[in-house]
């Protein structure tokens, strides 16, 4: 019974701090991604950017926690979805992992170019710009594409079970849906992630992780289901 008591409390603890660790590294980052100079940027705000990855680091293992915490629940009414989420989770959090890589390679490239003086800026751009591009891509891939899988997965036995109300899982269903939707729609170029669009669908699925969150944390899972 403490298992049962505190797990589900655990786990929606680690969807808030995912979900607003990943909003403060996007913020930390403001210097590099929303700056035409990032290259001086990024050695100016080297200790701004390297918070923004330990948030994203933060977003890394409290994302896998909760695959973590939720797997024991999940493998009573289906062990084969519930050990790929762990897996689909793991991946994301190794994909997000490699664009705060490619932040910190960037700023260490920052440093360079700033510490060189009046350097020849085109090969210098050339990598900024392959850094920037793998932590586009992989915010994209990450907390878009293999999220919809993830919450897909989740929330399909969260439905078949009755570990929750349907509500919760269908807003969840309906949220994948359009999170990987959206994943693709930026993958072939009709519009951005950080986008009118790319927002709106992203929504329903940052709101079904809330309030999932807030509802294990103060109810837990259905005791009669379990």
């Amino acid at each position: 019974m403490v298992s049962i008591t505190k797990t589900p409390k655990v786990t929606g603890t680690l969807f808030i701090l995912a979900a607003v660790s990943s909003v403060l590294g996007l913020l930390f980052y403001g210097p590099i991604l929303n700056h035409a100079n990032y290259l001086t940027n990024g050695s100016e705000h080297a200790g701004q950017i390297i918070l923004g990855a330990l948030m994203e680091l933060i977003l890394v293992a409290s994302a896998v926690g909760t695959a973590v915490t939720m797997y024991p629940f999940l493998k009573k009414y289906n062990e084969s979805i519930a050990l790929g989420h762990v897996c689909f989770r793991l991946l994301e959090a190794v994909v997000i992992t490699v664009g705060i890589v490619g932040m910190l390679s960037l700023v260490t490239l920052s440093r360079q170019y700033v510490s060189a003086g009046a350097p020849d800026s085109a090969s210098y751009e050339a990598a900024g710009t392959l850094f920037l591009a793998v932590h586009d891509w992989t915010f994209m891939l990450g907390p878009n594409f293999l999220l919809g899988i993830n919450t897909m997965l989740y929330s399909y036995i969260f439905y078949k079970s009755g570990l929750v109300p349907r509500f919760i899982p269908i807003l969840g269903m309906t949220g994948a849906v359009l999170v990987f939707s959206a994943s693709l729609f930026e993958m072939f170029g009709v519009f951005s992630q950080l986008s009118v669009w790319g927002g709106l669908l992203s929504l329903p699925v940052a709101a079904n992780e809330m309030i999932l969150a807030v509802w294990l944390i103060v109810k837990g899972f259905n005791k009669a289901a379990l």
